[in-house]
């Protein structure tokens, strides 16, 4: 896990390879508390379920984060929980930022690398959507195209 605590920025979060792993498995069987469950620990998750099984995240990624919402008491509904515009904005994004990397880079190393990227701020999207357009009902229930620029440009 972090070996800062959960409010520090996450340039400066380190994780060891086990603890990618650890947390991306303890997302998937729903034993990472929910205090855990941080901007960081959002990517890092997503990143390591890039590298190991990434065929069809964009379909079961929304089930993931749905059902780990509910098993930590939360609820996924239109002002809370799982947001899909945001959700697909990180695959898409991360996707791409794992192409970059060499192969033989531990996991560890790649967290390090993308959360001291502009994703690292969890204001990243607002990069691309305006926060009205973003935070709206429809962009929570389904994808919304950016409005300020394409999620492409850098």
């Amino acid at each position: 896990m972090p070996a800062k605590p959960s409010d520090a920025p996450c340039a400066d979060a380190a994780y060891s390879d086990e603890a990618v792993a650890v947390l991306a498995a303890r997302l998937l069987d729903h034993s990472l508390p929910k205090a855990e469950w941080t901007h960081a620990a959002h990517l890092v998750a997503t990143l390591r379920l890039i590298r190991t099984r990434d065929a069809g995240l964009e379909r079961d990624m929304p089930g993931i984060i749905r059902t780990y919402n509910v098993s930590v008491g939360g609820v996924n509904d239109d002002t809370q929980g799982y947001h899909e515009t945001i959700t697909q904005a990180y695959l898409t994004a991360i996707r791409a930022f794992v192409a970059t990397l060499p192969a033989d880079l531990g996991d560890g190393a790649a967290a390090a690398r993308l959360l001291a990227t502009p994703m690292g701020d969890k204001d990243w999207p607002l990069s691309f959507w305006s926060r009205e357009r973003l935070f709206s009902v429809a962009a929570r229930r389904a994808w919304v195209e950016p409005d300020l620029k394409p999620l492409t440009a850098s």
